[in-house]
């Protein structure tokens, strides 16, 4: 099997591991957009957390990687009443696996993607079985697209409908298939070549800006990293193994610490606040603000969300929320940045606290 770079060995790019860090403390914030140049470690950073993350407990044989306590999939529900006819057991066995990691592709057709009518089975013994797609091999996982402002509409159009519902419904061939398709949604791409759909734009949680490194340490650094690794890839990983596990125990850390992370109603005017004055569209930002505050806070070890974790977050938060605005040529982040610093001073107590 061949290693993954670590994630604690990516040199610099602070906002976007720390997006994709929240995302995996409580992937209910929603997907993660990166966008910038080539080449910045983009696609490296996401397999890289998502290979350090403790495995999950999975059903044997499930095309969807159910949950065993929660399995609702087709599959599942199937084997369960047949399990109940025959008065058998309808424990399910489990093991553990990776988190899934799915790159989707451009070109990918929608067949692919949502699954389809399995030919083999159809034609060698005429029945209609339904061949999971993407969708399904990235349940409770991460779908990766690269470049996903190139992506075609229908695709884009699918994409919307199941973030949203985080279910795959297939009506097509004779079959009618809904299966559990919840992911982490990570896009990126480089905005020279073309913007993304605002209905797709609307259904990431958090966006991050990476750009090449521009110090001559950090770049030689990068290089350095990268020679290493692929002279002795396990050698690399040992090295890096102790702070990587590091890195996962935090993570795991602060999954158990969120319940408990308190929402003072003073975290959550901030945020309505910076929303109206940024004049964000809808709920949706003032929602995933605070929820990434929270993933943040339960990170940090808080008991409950500061006006410092709000701070660290609004960027990722709201920067890709923002209407063009004709009398204000500055970038979304130097917006974002100068409605905090309007809203900074005075604040409440328990907020600063």
């Amino acid at each position: 099997m061949s290693l993954t770079f670590p994630f604690s060995a990516i040199v610099g790019q602070d906002d976007m591991k720390m997006a994709i860090m929240l995302t995996a403390v409580d992937p209910s914030i929603g997907g993660v957009l990166v966008f910038g140049d080539r080449g910045t470690g983009k696609s490296t950073a996401v397999r890289a957390l998502a290979a350090l993350l403790p495995k999950m407990r999975a059903v044997v044989g499930c095309p969807y990687g159910c949950d065993p306590e929660n399995a609702k999939c087709p599959d599942c529900l199937a084997k369960a009443t047949a399990g109940a006819k025959a008065g058998t057991s309808s424990k399910k066995t489990s093991h553990l696996v990776s988190v899934p990691v799915v790159d989707l592709p451009l070109g990918a057709t929608e067949d692919r993607v949502v699954g389809a009518l399995d030919l083999e089975r159809a034609l060698s013994q005429g029945v209609k079985a339904f061949e999971p797609g993407l969708l399904a091999r990235a349940n409770r996982g991460y779908l990766y697209i690269d470049e996903v402002n190139l992506l075609e509409d229908h695709l884009v159009d699918l994409l919307i409908d199941v973030a949203a519902s985080g279910e795959n419904v297939v009506e097509r061939e004779g079959l009618s298939v809904r299966h559990p398709a919840r992911f982490v949604l990570i896009g990126s791409g480089n905005p020279e070549e073309g913007e993304l759909r605002p209905q797709l734009l609307d259904r990431f949680g958090l966006s991050v800006e990476v750009k090449t490194p521009d110090t001559l340490a950090q770049r030689v650094e990068v290089v350095k990293r990268r020679d290493a690794f692929e002279q002795s890839p396990q050698a690399f990983t040992d090295h890096w193994k102790k702070e990587d596990d590091r890195v996962r125990r935090s993570i795991v850390a602060a999954r158990k610490r969120l319940p408990d992370v308190v929402i003072p109603d003073e975290a959550r005017e901030f945020a309505a606040q910076l929303c109206m004055s940024l004049g964000t569209d809808g709920l949706r930002g003032d929602l995933t603000l605070v929820r990434a505050a929270r993933a943040e806070a339960a990170l940090q070890g808080a008991s409950q969300i500061e006006l410092k974790h709000l701070i660290r977050v609004a960027p990722s938060a709201l920067r890709h929320r923002l209407r063009r605005n004709p009398l204000d040529d500055s970038g979304s982040s130097t917006r974002v940045e100068r409605a905090l610093a309007e809203l900074s001073a005075p604040k409440p107590e328990s907020l600063n606290s």
